[in-house]
């Protein structure tokens, strides 16, 4: 897996993996009209405004023959926390491809001067444990409205020494 700052030119592929990836993340938790009325074009407008925001971070996540399988999104953190210097916005990977390498695009990040952050996940996620098996302090809740239904999310506190990728020790 090769994981690179994103480009304009990824944007459609970007958008593609975003609908993908809420459509099958998301399937009985996020109501089906919403689900259904993804589209890439509307991802693709959204995402042309994000790549533009020099506050943000976005990075994707290429299998070996350079297919965008994921991506994710980080910027200063939004609600004012003061133990937390960013915030994941989004970390998406196509199913076929999880568990294969995601903390990757994390450590990127991290890379880039992403000391720790905060990161908002719908609760009936069950991908959330992600966050908690590498150290996110669950911090609080909150409601979200999407598709017209109220949908708890969680809120985790992540030290980005969890992301660090220690150098390998010297062959002798």
């Amino acid at each position: 897996m090769i994981i690179r700052k994103a480009n304009f030119d990824d944007i459609p592929c970007i958008a593609q993996v975003n609908v993908d990836s809420w459509r099958s993340a998301y399937k009985g938790i996020v109501p089906d009209d919403f689900l259904s009325d993804l589209s890439y074009e509307k991802q693709e407008m959204k995402w042309e405004k994000r790549i533009q925001n020099k506050q943000c971070g976005i990075y994707v996540a290429e299998n070996s023959s350079g297919q965008i399988i994921g991506y994710a999104n980080n910027g200063p953190e939004r609600s004012g926390n003061p133990f937390y210097d960013s915030e994941l916005y989004a970390i998406y990977i196509l199913k076929e491809y999880q568990r294969q390498g995601v903390k990757r695009l994390i450590q990127q990040m991290v890379k880039e001067g992403m000391s720790s952050f905060l990161v908002w996940v719908l609760a009936k996620n069950p991908s959330r444990r992600f966050y908690e098996k590498l150290g996110g302090k669950k911090l609080g809740t909150q409601y979200i409205e999407i598709g017209n239904v109220n949908l708890e999310e969680v809120a985790y506190g992540v030290d980005s020494n969890h992301f660090r990728q220690k150098e390998p020790a010297p062959l002798y």
